[in-house]
């Protein structure tokens, strides 16, 4: 798995004209999920994601959680976090997950997230969607569960 995160003052998301998930300060994930992704990648990103400390505190540093801010999630799947172009410029996706099997475990993120009491947004899955944000400093952090896949063989 892996996810693209982004510290915002505020982030939305619109499929056909229509705001379909609105957050204001938090982090903007877009998600793209590998086929061999499972429960432990979940739990995995899940974690990360709750407990990322990349919220400034009274001093300035990055100390403080979502948690400590009160802030909310905007999770959107992107299975074009996948695309390789190693091999020219058009990118291949065949690193991304199935469409159906990506679904769910973009779900079970957004639920994981939801169970800890967090304010989770959503765009919609495989729909065209515009996503604008405010970047906060900018602070941008890449996630990725399978390397700690590649560690462990």
């Amino acid at each position: 798995m892996r996810a693209v995160v982004q510290r915002v003052n505020s982030a939305s998301v619109t499929v056909d004209g229509k705001d379909v998930g609105h957050i204001e300060a938090g982090l903007l994930v877009l998600l793209g999920v590998a086929p061999d992704d499972g429960p432990d990648d979940t739990a995995l990103m899940v974690r990360k994601l709750s407990g990322l400390r990349i919220f400034a505190d009274a001093g300035g540093l990055m100390n403080c959680s979502v948690t400590d801010i009160k802030g909310s999630f905007l999770v959107v799947s992107q299975f074009t976090l996948y695309g390789d172009v190693a091999r020219g410029n058009r990118p291949s996706f065949t690193g991304a997950a199935p469409g159906p099997y990506a679904d769910e475990i973009y779900r079970d993120v957004c639920t994981g997230l939801r169970s800890q009491g967090f304010d989770v947004q959503n765009g919609v899955f495989g729909a065209h969607m515009e996503v604008s944000l405010v970047n906060d400093g900018p602070v941008t952090i890449i996630i990725e569960t399978d390397t700690r896949k590649k560690r462990s063989q």
